[in-house]
């Protein structure tokens, strides 16, 4: 993906965002103001005068817990950020699913270190961190306030899902695509956000399934087209080659696993709802998993690598060798997509008499990791 070059600090941005100011004091300043406005008129038109009753909200929420694709339609309640709202009857917010807009000012730390000037306050930014990191930007107030655009007026939307058992992420939040009426057409935010420039392509946890070309060409068409973080001079990330490098390798390497796993019943992703209710059935069979390291627990015993699928109920894996778990590589990918072929068994903890299915890895040959730039696996593990 190219990226244009970035001049002096100089706030471009397209008639569907805020206009120029003349110094980053008063932008700042200016934006407190808008969000201020824009959040008491969207709470005003989006939040309706009545609320959920509790049985409704039980209704919601029953619905959103079982696999499918259509969720149905769900009252607005809050515009959160560029790709973040609230709906009514939900114990927890979404993310939603291929976006990834930059992140609003949340701080005065944030804002006076904008103000120190922005080529400083990205540097500072990204500090030390081998890949690139999230913090707030102009363009982040910007598509803050395009969403709050996109949905004014509006009082439902329709939910949808990109996988039907794909339902909440590691952090319990709700995956979804979201799309409001126009007339008689129901058109696609999640798309549009990225038409509009207000957001990349996201494709950090895999291509979408259901609306891969549409992303690929709003994402030209933004380009083409200079909007929002492809502006020149925009004040947003400077290093989205770098991002999309990283973020299609492990698109790549899902979009692998997911072929192969079409015509093998036992080739299941750790994030599906009912992972661990199908791999009951496979008790003493081998099977392949996918998944991202999480936790990873170096205390006395084997080690146990977790493979992140929800908070508090990760999936282990058990290293009893300790120069198998420095072979495989796994210490190296934390956060990274990983896939493991091993026999699934039952452990029962002795003290609580909890059982956990787990997979215990004897050869590094049961690992295999994604391909990530700038990440080089210790060893070989073709051993």
């Amino acid at each position: 993906v190219r990226h244009a070059r970035r001049s002096k600090p100089t706030m471009h941005l397209t008639p569907r965002v805020s206009p120029v100011f003349s110094t980053a004091r008063a932008t700042v300043l200016r934006w407190v103001a808008v969000a201020l406005c824009v959040s008491v008129a969207t709470t005003a038109c989006a939040k309706p005068s009545a609320r959920y009753t509790r049985k409704q909200a039980q209704a919601s929420i029953s619905r959103l817990e079982a696999p499918g694709l259509e969720l149905g339609e769900f009252r607005l309640t809050k515009v959160v950020d560029g790709d973040t709202i609230r709906v009514d009857g939900l114990d927890a917010s979404m993310r939603l699913i291929a976006l990834d807009a930059e992140e609003t000012f949340k701080s005065e730390k944030d804002r006076r270190a904008f103000e120190a000037g922005w080529e400083q306050y990205q540097a500072q930014k990204r500090g030390n961190s081998p890949r690139p990191v999230k913090s707030a930007t102009p363009l982040g107030e910007d598509a803050k306030k395009w969403a709050d655009e996109f949905f004014k007026g509006v009082t439902t939307v329709r939910l949808e899902r990109d996988v039907a058992t794909e339902i909440r992420d590691r952090f319990n939040r709700y995956l979804a695509y979201v799309f409001i009426k126009r007339g008689d057409q129901w058109i696609n935010f999640n798309v549009e956000a990225v038409r509009a420039g207000m957001s990349p392509y996201f494709m950090k946890y895999g291509y979408s399934k259901r609306f891969h070309d549409q992303f690929v060409a709003a994402e030209k068409e933004a380009q083409a087209a200079q909007r929002g973080i492809w502006a020149p001079g925009a004040m947003a990330y400077a290093d989205y080659p770098e991002r999309y490098a990283w973020w299609d390798a492990r698109a790549r390497f899902i979009a692998e696993f997911d072929a192969a796993a079409k015509d093998k019943p036992n080739h299941f992703a750790v994030t599906q709802w009912d992972l661990l209710a199908k791999l009951e059935g496979f008790i003493g069979k081998e099977v392949t998993l996918l998944g991202t390291i999480g936790d990873i627990h170096l205390d006395r015993g084997p080690i146990r690598v977790m493979l992140s699928r929800r908070l508090h109920s990760d999936f282990p894996l058990i290293f009893f060798d300790r120069d198998v778990y420095g072979t495989s590589g796994v210490a190296q990918w934390k956060g990274e997509f990983i896939t493991v072929t091993g026999m699934v068994t039952e452990y029962t903890n002795k003290h609580t008499g909890k059982k956990t299915l787990q997979i215990q890895v004897d050869r590094p040959s049961q690992i295999r990791l994604s391909q990530i730039p700038g990440l080089t696996p210790p060893v070989s593990t073709a051993k």
